[in-house]
């Protein structure tokens, strides 16, 4: 099988292994830093990618992506702040646990479980992803606009609190990508006479404002927020209270599983993200639980289930990215720029011209989910206690400093540091009005695909835009994206109004 060739290519190179290592505690890390998350570490570290051989740069951007989101489990545990979103959900169990004396115990559990959950997605992803391939390559022009647009709204709709905000800053998204040429006659468009702009913006300069610079402004308004000190005893007494046994992890298993497939399936689905995997695998564990009671007072299942379901995400997930060029989460959308970085187009072709690559980013992904594993399970501690030393007045400031040199980096340019400034302040006024940064940064760099596939369209249509709909797959995927956002607008007014009902 491909995987195994895979393997066999990521075991015979140490400095590829080293790299994967690496990312694993980076990512673990970074992950653990309250504020902090995997998709900034991702967007500052890419420029290093630039000179590095293209395996290694993706596996080195794809485990920190899988550590990442295991690491925000430290955070959440230890400091009652999730280092990531999906973490909030294994703080309603984990901080208890802490409170009590049994911070490793949770870690561990955290770590056994997000292994589980990682390995089963990362196997269900090698399994599927040359099945949606081939499917993916028997698609036209029109067939593939219909799923950019899907994944528009769907992503729009689906990410945030509000369906308008969400769809406005997808729109918006497009709308900045569209700066530059066209890519059909090559006349400028939005340049506004100026230079810089005819080449249109930069893709990571933009992702370093994004998810970088808007996170050190919005940290900058909460400086005087302070973490709970982690003080966990270190007596002999202590250790052998936060040993992990099998009797004490076997309840969880059930809840593992269900929740590895519970996050495999949102993974696949373009937008949600681990976030409400988390969330999910946590509401139906709950409902499933022998002991339902307990659960938010120091349930180790409590953290078992949405562990497993936040990093069972992760695989699937890339499986729209690698088929069909859309990346299903903010982490993918950067790993587009990695692959356009060294020259390799993704898509159904993909699997045609750099098998061999794809199939060993796999295996990279999986001895990547066993670094962490290791390090978590026996480091998880020290993680904690070597974040918790580091000032945030010392940590931001290098943070901003280190964007604007990662942002020139790129391609040496200081229009590009400029674009990053001013992509970090739209971030962060983005964040306070409640719109959404992930779904804008997803259809900037789904743009440029759904344009192209558009005018292929039309040129192909004797009947203008009824191609669309005399297309049967075509017309399906334009009804999925209509039906995805009246479904989320439904669900939305149903909430507000219980809210509301709920507040007299």
């Amino acid at each position: 099988m491909d995987i195994f060739i895979g393997l066999a290519t990521v075991l015979s190179s140490p400095a590829l292994l080293g790299w994967i290592v690496s990312a694993a505690v980076v990512g673990m890390v970074v992950g653990a830093v309250p504020g902090l998350t995997a998709s900034a570490a991702i967007a500052m570290l890419l420029p290093v990618t630039f000179y590095m051989d293209p395996l290694a740069a993706l596996a080195f951007l794809y485990v920190i992506g899988k550590s990442g989101r295991y690491g925000g489990s430290i955070a959440a545990i230890l400091f009652n702040t999730p280092g990531t979103a999906a973490s909030a959900a294994t703080q309603i169990d984990g901080y208890p646990l802490s409170q009590r004396g049994l911070s490793s115990k949770a870690m561990k559990v955290a770590t056994v479980s997000s292994v589980i959950g990682d390995f089963t997605g990362e196997i269900l992803l090698i399994l599927g992803v040359g099945i949606i391939a081939a499917i993916a390559l028997t698609l036209g022009p029109p067939e593939l606009f219909a799923v950019y647009f899907a994944a528009f709204v769907v992503i729009g709709s689906v990410i945030g609190k509000s369906v308008v905000k969400g769809l406005a800053s997808a729109a918006l998204g497009v709308l900045i990508k569209m700066v530059g040429t066209d890519p059909i006659s090559a006349a400028e468009r939005y340049t506004f006479g100026s230079y810089e702009l005819i080449n249109g913006i930069g893709l990571v300069p933009l992702m370093i404002g994004m998810f970088v610079l808007a996170e050190v402004l919005s940290q900058m308004e909460t400086r005087g927020a302070k973490i709970e000190k982690f003080d966990e005893p270190d007596s002999a007494e202590a250790k052998a209270r936060n040993r992990l046994s099998w009797a004490e992890y076997k309840p969880c298993i059930p809840h593992v599983i269900r929740s590895s497939f519970i996050g495999a399936f949102i993974g696949m689905l373009p937008g949600l993200g681990s976030a409400i995997a988390a969330f999910v695998a946590y509401g139906e564990g709950k409902r499933r639980a022998k002991n339902p009671d307990e659960w938010g007072k120091g349930a180790l299942e409590g953290i078992a289930a949405p562990e497993a379901a936040n990093n069972a995400v992760s695989g699937p997930s890339m499986a729209p990215l690698l088929t069909l060029g859309i990346p299903g989460s903010t982490i993918g959308a950067i790993l587009v720029g990695v692959f356009l970085i060294h020259g390799i187009q993704i898509g159904p072709t993909l699997f045609l011209t750099s098998r061999e690559l794809v199939y060993s980013l796999f295996a990279a992904g999986l001895i990547g989910i066993a670094a962490y594993g290791l390090v978590g399970y026996f480091g998880a501690s020290f993680v904690g206690r070597f974040i918790i030393k580091i000032p945030t007045d010392i940590l931001y400031p290098m943070i901003f400093l280190t964007s604007f040199i990662a942002a020139y980096a790129s391609r040496g340019s200081l229009f590009d540091v400029w674009v990053m400034v001013a992509a970090g302040v739209l971030g962060w006024l983005m964040k306070k009005l409640e719109f959404n940064p992930a779904a804008f940064v997803i259809a900037f760099v789904l743009a440029g695909g759904a344009e192209e596939t558009f005018r292929q369209s039309l040129l192909l249509s004797d009947n203008g835009l009824l191609i669309f709909v005399t297309r049967p797959v075509a017309l399906g995927f334009l009804l999925l994206g209509v039906l995805t956002v009246f479904i989320r607008a439904r669900s939305l007014h149903r909430e507000a109004r219980a809210q509301a009902l709920g507040d007299t």
